[in-house]
């Protein structure tokens, strides 16, 4: 069983490894975005809004260590204007997720409502995470993907990933006709033009397609495709829960451990409803560890964030645990 070196590294330290029931502080974060700080460094976990606190805008979590978690407050005061014409009804930002490249920070997010593929995944971008340094400002860069009524996909859930030649590419989707994908360019972080229909990647093949939060990861020359299945958002009654495949190509097509496509209901289990922690899912990954939500029946079934290492089978399979 081996870990990724980050994670290695990451593990003398008693905020990271299996932390599910190590995290203190404020962890109401759902649909967690990680970034796993080095030595020295702040984490931030960025994640879906609530629409009571400072307009519904994206949250922010802060950690010294990746243990001890605090508010730190929302990107924005109110949810752009430009958002809440394209989206009737929106009143909080969903699903974020956090990509650096060259001293840049992008943070694409999602307007949508429960229930509609009126969607869109938009685009801020900031040159450092702490709100101390005179240079922090969210500039909102606008819209990168839409989805109406018309489309078969629904254009929330955005995971970023470069491949080997360096090309960006955003996953996506919820529902619908299942995870999709794009082809994105720096330094804009918009799609490539003219690239047509979104590529297909994963998709259950049975109604209602729930299947949703693709995040994807580079390992030992193979991308896996996290994905979440089932139901999340309904406390102790939510069934989320994490699966994964594999391809060797970013674009697919990706297969699960007993090699049956995702395109065809595929998935390998990674983790899923064990006691008090009910439901988990809405996943991303940073410094090989993975973040997630889960419900917690302990606490009224209110969303915690979780975050647990990210280990490598002999055959080249992840599991969150060392010893399995």
């Amino acid at each position: 069983m081996v870990p990724l070196p980050a994670m290695a590294a990451a593990a003398q330290d008693p905020g990271a490894g299996d932390t599910t029931s190590q995290l203190t502080g404020d962890l109401a974060a759902h649909d967690p975005s990680l970034v796993a700080g080095g030595p020295g460094e702040n984490w931030y976990v960025f994640s879906t809004g609530d629409p009571a606190v400072r307009g519904g805008t994206l949250q922010i979590r802060t950690s010294a260590n990746g243990r001890d978690w605090v508010f730190a407050g929302t990107i924005w005061d109110a949810i752009p204007a430009w958002l809440t014409e394209a989206v009737p009804g929106v009143n909080n930002l969903w699903a974020p997720e956090v990509y650096r490249k060259r001293g840049i920070y992008y943070l694409y997010y999602v307007a949508s409502t429960f229930g509609s593929n009126r969607s869109v995944i938009a685009l801020a971008t900031n040159t450092t995470l702490d709100p101390a340094n005179p240079n922090y400002r969210w500039v909102d860069r606008g819209p990168v993907v839409r989805s109406v009524p018309e489309d078969d996909f629904n254009a929330i859930d955005p995971g970023i990933v470069e491949d080997d030649w360096g090309t960006p590419w955003m996953a996506f989707g919820s529902y619908w006709s299942g995870i999709r994908m794009v082809p994105l360019q720096w330094p804009s972080g918009l799609p490539v033009p003219a690239t047509g229909e979104p590529l297909r990647l994963a998709d259950r093949q049975e109604p209602p397609n729930a299947i949703e939060a693709p995040y994807v990861v580079r390992h030992g020359g193979w991308y896996y495709l996290f994905v979440s299945f089932d139901t999340c958002c309904r406390g102790v009654e939510s069934n989320y829960r994490v699966v994964v495949g594999r391809s060797r190509q970013v674009t697919g097509p990706y297969v699960d451990r007993d090699g049956r496509r995702l395109l065809e209901g595929g998935g390998t289990p990674v983790v899923s409803t064990v006691g008090d922690r009910v439901g988990p899912g809405g996943q991303s990954a940073s410094g090989g560890i993975l973040a997630f939500h889960y419900y917690d029946a302990a606490d009224g079934g209110r969303p915690r964030l979780a975050l647990q290492g990210i280990y490598w089978t002999a055959d080249g399979w992840p599991t969150l645990s060392a010893t399995d």
